[in-house]
């Protein structure tokens, strides 16, 4: 059975914040991805294309952990809660909105053998 989550955690700039939102959350990455149960932790930003016009907000991590609890304790960390605190929360932070959601790449009822 896979463990593995999956995160996609986007974030919505308040106007004219873009490019300082991105710097910060390019400052998150070098300690996530220190975590023993990070796998993958890279924000990207959105680009034009016109194979892919679909809506999302314009800033997005893309995250793989080991497992669950990895992930829940990455975000349990000092830091990424400062992060929200500060950045997401406070009424002068810089974000306007944000959506975390995990995701699983196991099917439904997957019939996963038990080792060990």
């Amino acid at each position: 059975m896979s463990k593995k989550v999956y995160c996609i955690a986007q974030f919505l700039p308040k106007p004219g914040k873009a490019e300082q939102l991105f710097k910060v959350l390019q400052s998150l990455e070098p300690n996530s991805n220190r975590e023993d149960g990070c796998l993958q932790y890279i924000v990207t930003r959105q680009i034009a294309s016109p194979f892919a016009e679909g809506k999302s907000f314009p800033i997005a991590f893309n995250e793989i952990w080991a497992d669950i609890e990895s992930f829940e304790a990455h975000c349990q960390r000092a830091e990424i809660k400062h992060f929200f605190d500060t950045y997401c929360l406070a009424e002068n932070g810089l974000a306007a909105d944000w959506n975390v959601c995990i995701y699983s790449d196991e099917p439904a009822n997957f019939d996963a053998p038990k080792l060990g």
